[in-house]
């Protein structure tokens, strides 16, 4: 390590190139990756597809399920009505696809709906849009990884037993490989993804083909358990419902304009791309499965998915072609929770930044990651799969209000910024909150767009939060008030901590003009000795202070501290009821109440430190117990003096 040349300030610079040392969390997470190769962790179109369009994707092997469930209740009849509602889902999304599309090239260092609204709405719409996209991604995980066990269960019913430990076993597996990088994560999900992207492929043209030649058949033996007693009339609201439902298949569509960063330059360029093949993909997708659902008149059930009565019946139940589909279906749903382990890290980390959550979470791990971000989201996430014990039927409800909130944010921001632009002469620029504007062209246009999205997805979200309230969304109606609430805590917390060690008219710093030091002692040997030591290069005002609980120690003790305490006063307090704590406290207090304005009190504690960690439980933390009880006391420090303690094992002896 070299200091550079002295170039006459206050201030050096060094740079130590010491790297952490090989170890478990190596084997597990990979080395540790320096901050200059951050550029190198980057990755493209293709990878980027796999890391934030898997939630996407993903949601077509449950939403039109989703959307089965709630119009099996007016019986078999009305499961043809999903072939409508389909298009309405799929003009939604070429909707949100344009305007997140423009949101891309608009922000293109990312942030997605928490930017957009903190630039062109205000703090609370910002801290409310976070709120909202941070309880999504937790939901995404809970029902994607739910949901891709319940592919497993469709093919291996004796395992429903054992749902909710293989469903928190893949979260746990996810975050372990979110842990490793970006980068490398990517690399791992995109095999999956393209894996059902082809599987999906396969058989819905393999459908297609036996639909033209007539032998595409139904549903053989089909799951029977949602049938209801008797059927309810086919009813506005259970349409709406049915609709709510179905809209989950949009819930990614946001996830690529929240992680800009992370894509190779041009960063804008190659996330619209990206953001336009996942559309079309998935748009694709929902039409295809959702045609033939009907057509082959497959049944929404707990047991067995709409997707495997589907590939079981183009396909037939034992061939490879259905356990490569069921196989790519449960990879993909699992997978999915990368979208939110991609984003959840990178939103919370801005929010943090921001002073709304702990500041920890804007901390990058040894692999360039947010790693408390991707560890509070398994957490959360576990949690919420073990009380909802799995089920894809009862997480729903709670999914999507969140993310509409987010979106209709969004747009509406979008929306108040292209109409601020429209008002900017042109070549003059405006100064926005977070970023230079300037006179756009088409922006009448581009407002339209972001404008009929704020209003589509609004209508979603009432419709969403009436249609589901009872059965579990008043949850999420709650809860996104109640995570603004601690967000403005926190931030309160952080403005108060920030206005008492501001600088700013503070002035010339007080100058002490005694030092006051004390030592409390429970033997003198060679650690009370450096203690000592150490007092003497701070000040002669040095007092010793034991608690006396045994007579006999005290006087061991006293004539010890003759020999050994080079004139420095000793103080013995006694405790009758060999209380050791509150008499010492007592006397600090004293001494305390004492002082003069500008006097400082510091406990010098002596404190040996034993050669191996395990033994340390079998000795008294004097120092920590002493800086819990007088972190509040204003004017008084609590040193440490540490005394290693070296084993000779040779010897047998302690020195």
């Amino acid at each position: 390590m070299n200091l550079e040349e002295d170039t006459g300030t206050t201030v050096l610079r060094h740079t130590d190139d010491t790297k952490p040392p090989f170890s478990w969390r190596s084997l597990l997470f990979g080395t540790p990756i320096a901050t200059s190769d951050a550029a190198h962790q980057t990755i493209g179109k293709a990878v980027g597809l796999a890391v934030f369009a898997s939630d996407a994707l993903s949601s077509t092997a449950y939403a039109t399920q989703e959307m089965m469930v709630i119009l099996i209740l007016a019986g078999t009849a009305a499961l043809g009505i999903s072939s409508y509602l389909i298009f309405a889902i799929i003009i939604l999304l070429a909707i949100l696809t344009i305007s997140y599309e423009q949101t891309i090239h608009a922000y293109p260092s990312g942030g997605g709906a928490y930017i957009v609204a903190h630039d062109n709405l205000g703090e609370l719409p910002a801290q409310t849009a976070g709120a909202a996209l941070l309880t999504d991604y937790i939901l995404t995980v809970a029902v994607s990884i739910s949901s891709g066990v319940a592919q497993i269960v469709s093919a291996w019913p004796q395992l429903y037993e054992y749902r909710v430990w293989i469903a928190v076993a893949c979260v746990i597996f996810i975050m372990t490989i979110n842990l490793r990088g970006v980068k490398e994560s990517g690399i791992i999900f995109a095999i999956p993804t393209y894996f059902f992207l082809a599987m999906t492929l396969i058989t819905l043209l393999v459908a297609i083909y036996k639909y033209f030649m007539g032998t595409l058949g139904v549903v053989q033996d089909p799951p029977m358990d949602m049938m209801p007693v008797v059927a309810q009339p086919i009813t506005l609201f259970l349409i709406l419902k049915a609709l709510a439902s179905g809209t989950t298949a949009v819930t990614g569509v946001e996830a690529i304009s929240n992680g800009i960063t992370a894509f190779k330059e041009p960063r804008s360029r190659n996330a619209g791309i990206t953001l336009i093949w996942m559309s079309v993909i998935l748009g694709s997708f929902l039409l295809g499965i959702t045609f033939f659902a009907h057509l082959t008149a497959a049944m929404p059930s707990e047991e067995e998915t709409v997707i495997s009565q589907l590939a079981r019946t183009v396909t037939g139940r034992e061939s490879f072609l259905y356990l490569a589909q069921i196989f790519a279906t449960t990879l993909i749903l699992i997978m999915a929770a990368n979208t939110a382990f991609a984003d959840f890290p990178r939103l919370s980390a801005l929010i943090a930044a921001d002073g709304f959550l702990p500041r920890q979470l804007a901390f990058r791990g040894d692999r360039l990651v947010f790693s408390r971000g991707i560890i509070s989201l398994s957490v959360i996430a576990s949690l919420l799969i073990i009380i909802f014990q799995a089920s894809v039927t009862r997480l729903i409800p709670l999914y999507a209000i969140g993310v509409f909130l987010s979106f209709t944010l969004s747009q509406a921001g979008m929306a108040r910024r292209w109409f601020r632009c429209g008002k900017i002469k042109p070549g003059e620029t405006l100064e926005g909150k977070g970023k230079t504007l300037h006179f756009e062209k088409n922006w009448k246009l581009k407002m339209v767009i972001n404008a009929a999205g704020a209003v589509f997805t609004l209508v979603v979200m009432v419709i969403f939060a009436m249609t589901k309230f009872q059965d579990g969304a008043w949850v999420v109606v709650i809860l996104i008030p109640a995570i603004i609430g601690c967000f403005y805590l926190i931030h309160r917390h952080y403005k108060i901590v920030a206005r008492n060690l501001s600088l700013e008219h503070y002035g010339a710093p007080p100058r002490v003009v005694r030092h006051r030091v004390i030592i409390p002692l429970a033997g003198v040997h060679r650690g009370s000795l450096a203690a000592l030591r150490y007092a003497r290069k701070l000040t002669d005002d040095i007092t010793a202070v034991h608690v006396s609980i045994d007579p006999v120690e005290t006087e061991r003790l006293y004539h010890k501290w003759e020999h050994y305490g080079d004139g420095v006063r000793l103080v013995i307090l006694e405790s009758p009821y060999r209380v050791l704590m509150n008499p010492l406290l007592d006397y600090i207090d004293h001494m305390y109440a004492q002082c003069q304005s500008n006097e400082v009190i510091t406990i010098v504690v002596p404190q040996f430190i034993p050669e191996h960690s395990w033994t340390g439980f079998l000795h008294t933390r004097t120092a920590d117990n002493l800086r819990r009880a007088l972190l509040h006391h204003k004017e008084i420090v609590i040193t440490e003096v540490p005394y290693q303690i070296e084993q000779k094992s040779d010897a047998g002896k302690v020195r």
